[in-house]
C-alpha cells in the first residue's frame, strides 16, 4: 500500500441501521415502524410481513435487535477502542414522531440520539447519520399509504429539519435515504423503501413465485420521485441551518459485467449498470432524470405523463438540492447475459448469473474486490464529487475456535482485499472520503432476519430465535481493524 496512501482525515469506521440493532421498539414513546411488523427468517425461509400490525407471541427481530438502545455506551466505547473516526447509524423517525404526523415530537427520542452523538464525540468519532434507513413509521403507511402520497413529503421534511436543528454541532455528515435505488425493486422496495404495504401477509423475498399482484408500479415510481424531492429539500435546509453540514445520497452499488463478448450481453450489462446505479444517482447529484428515464418508464409500464408532470412540478427543487457527496454500499458484483444456458446466482438485491472467476459467500454473494475499484472509478468519472463507501462486509457463520475465541480470518481477508482496491482507486484519482464497514457489531440481517449471518468485529450473543444474553465479545478482526484505523490504512 506504500504507493497510494489514504488521505489525512480519512473516515474509517463502521455502519449500522437502527431497525437492525437498536431494539427498544416500543420504549419511551416510540411508535412502530415498518420493520417492526417483519418476522424473522433465514437463508431458506423468507421473512413474512404482517401488515395489519404486530401479532402476539410472534418473534420480530427488530423489537430487541441487539439492544443498542440500552448498550450504546458499551458499544461506542468498543468502537473507540478500535480507533473509529466515523460511526454510521440511523435515526428512527418513529422514535421522534411516533406516528409520523404528530403535532409535537417525542422528547425522549430526541434526547436518546443526542446522548448517542455526545458519546461518539467522547471518543473522537464523527457520527454519520442516515435519516431514513428502511424505518418508515407504520402509522404513515396505514393512514397515508406510503411515499406515493405527496403529504408524506412534508411530514418527512419537518422531521429532517428538526434533526438538523437539534443536533447542530453534534452531526455534520448526513445521508437522506438508504439504498434509495432499491425502491425500484417491486415488493422489497415497496415495503422497505417506500412504506407501501401489501393488503395481507406477504413473504419478503426475491423469488418470482411471490404473490406480487398487489404491486402498483406507478405507486412505486411516484413514491421514489417523492423521496427525491424530500431529499432535495432536506439538503437545502441542512445547508441553511449549518453551512458545515455535508449531505450525501446512498445507493446500493453494483458492478455488472457482460457474461460473454456477445454485443447483446454488453448492452444488457450496460443497461443494468445504468438502471441500478445512475437512475437515482443522477437525480441526487445532477438534479435531473437521465436521458433514458422515459424509455425505462415505458419498459416498466409506468405512466409517463404522470412522471413528466411530477418532474415539471418539482424541477427547481431538485436542481437546488443536489448532494455534497455520493455514498454507497458494495457487497458483490453481478453478471448479465442474454444466453439461457448460464447458471443463476443469488445475492443481496441484485441477481444475475454466476461469475466463474469469483468465489461466493455462504449466502451466494459473489466476492469481488476488484469490482469495488471498478465501481469507484466509474462513479467518480461520472460525477466528480467525493465518494464514500458506507457499507461493505462479509456475512458469514462465525464459530468459536478451540480456545473459545472467534478467529474470523476470512473476514480479515475479505476486507483487506477490498481496502487494497480502494487504494488503487485513490491512486487513480478518486476522491474517497471514508469507509464504514457494514455491521461492525453483529446485528439482524435485513434480508433474512437472522443473526447467524454475522458481519461484525464484535460478537453479540443472540441466535436466530432471539435467545441469548446479548453480551459482547471481540473477534480476531477487531484487533486487525484497530490497526487499520490507527495506521490510516497503512497496516493491513
Amino acid at each position: 500500500m506504500a504507493d497510494y496512501k489514504f488521505p489525512e482525515g480519512f473516515l474509517w469506521g463502521g455502519a449500522t441501521a437502527a431497525n437492525q440493532f437498536e431494539g427498544g421498539y416500543d420504549a419511551d414513546g416510540k411508535g412502530l415502524s415498518v420493520p417492526d411488523i417483519i418476522m424473522g427468517g433465514d437463508v431458506k425461509t423468507p421473512r413474512v410481513v404482517t401488515p395489519k400490525g404486530v401479532r402476539p407471541n410472534t418473534y420480530y427481530p427488530s423489537h430487541e435487535g441487539i439492544g443498542f438502545y440500552h448498550h450504546y455506551k458499551e458499544d461506542i466505547a468498543l468502537f473507540g477502542e478500535m480507533g473509529f473516526k466515523c460511526f454510521r447509524l440511523s435515526i428512527q423517525m418513529s422514535r421522534i414522531f411516533p406516528n409520523g404526523d404528530d403535532a409535537t415530537p417525542c422528547q425522549a427520542g430526541i434526547d436518546f440520539y443526542r446522548s448517542v452523538f455526545e458519546e461518539c464525540h467522547k471518543y473522537g468519532i464523527e457520527p454519520l447519520v442516515t435519516l431514513s434507513h428502511y424505518e418508515f413509521p407504520l402509522a404513515l403507511s396505514h393512514k397515508y399509504g406510503g411515499w406515493d402520497n405527496d403529504k408524506v413529503i412534508d411530514f418527512w421534511v419537518r422531521y429532517a429539519d428538526l434533526c438538523f436543528r437539534e443536533y447542530k454541532g453534534l452531526v455534520k455528515y448526513w445521508l437522506t435515504f438508504n439504498e434509495i435505488n432499491c425502491a425500484m425493486m417491486p415488493g422489497f422496495g415497496d415495503v422497505y423503501g417506500l412504506g407501501i404495504l401489501p393488503p395481507n401477509d406477504w413473504a419478503l423475498g426475491f423469488s418470482q413465485e411471490n404473490d406480487n399482484s398487489w404491486i402498483d408500479i406507478n405507486r412505486t415510481f411516484h413514491g421514489l420521485h417523492n423521496q427525491f424531492v424530500a431529499s432535495a429539500k432536506a439538503v437545502q435546509i441542512a445547508h441553511a441551518i449549518d453551512p458545515e453540514n455535508m449531505v450525501g445520497c446512498m445507493i446500493a452499488g453494483n458492478a455488472t459485467y457482460p457474461y460473454t463478448c456477445d454485443p447483446a450481453d454488453m448492452i444488457k450489462a450496460q443497461k443494468a449498470t445504468r438502471e441500478n446505479n445512475f437512475y437515482c444517482g443522477d437525480m441526487h447529484v445532477r438534479g435531473e432524470y437521465p436521458a433514458w428515464a422515459k424509455a425505462l418508464w415505458i419498459e416498466r409500464g409506468v405512466d409517463v405523463e404522470m412522471m413528466e408532470d411530477l418532474y415539471a412540478r418539482d424541477e427547481e427543487t431538485l436542481l437546488a438540492g443536489v448532494v455534497d457527496f455520493y455514498s454507497f454500499s458494495y457487497y458483490m458484483s453481478s453478471v448479465a447475459t442474454t444466453h439461457d444456458d448460464a447458471a443463476a446466482a443469488r445475492g443481496n438485491v441484485f441477481g444475475g448469473v454466476k461469475n466463474p472467476y469469483l468465489k461466493a459467500s455462504d449466502w451466494g454473494w459473489q466476492i469481488d474486490p476488484q469490482g469495488l475499484r471498478w465501481y469507484l472509478e466509474e462513479v467518480y468519472d461520472r460525477y466528480q464529487i467525493p465518494l464514500m463507501i458506507v457499507e461493505n462486509g462479509l456475512g458469514a457463520y462465525d464459530e468459536r475456535g478451540e480456545d473459545g475465541k472467534f478467529h474470523d480470518t476470512y473476514r480479515i481477508d475479505y476486507m483487506r482485499d477490498h481496502i487494497i482496491e480502494m487504494g488503487h482507486a485513490i491512486y487513480d484519482g478518486v476522491d474517497l472520503m471514508g469507509y464504514t464497514m457494514w455491521g461492525c457489531i453483529d446485528l439482524v440481517s435485513a434480508s433474512t432476519g437472522e443473526m447467524a449471518k454475522r458481519y461484525g468485529f464484535i460478537y453479540v450473543d443472540k441466535d436466530n430465535d432471539g435467545n441469548g444474553d446479548l453480551h459482547r465479545e471481540r473477534k480476531e478482526s477487531f484487533d486487525w481493524y484497530a490497526k487499520v484505523c490507527k495506521s490510516n490504512g497503512a497496516e493491513l
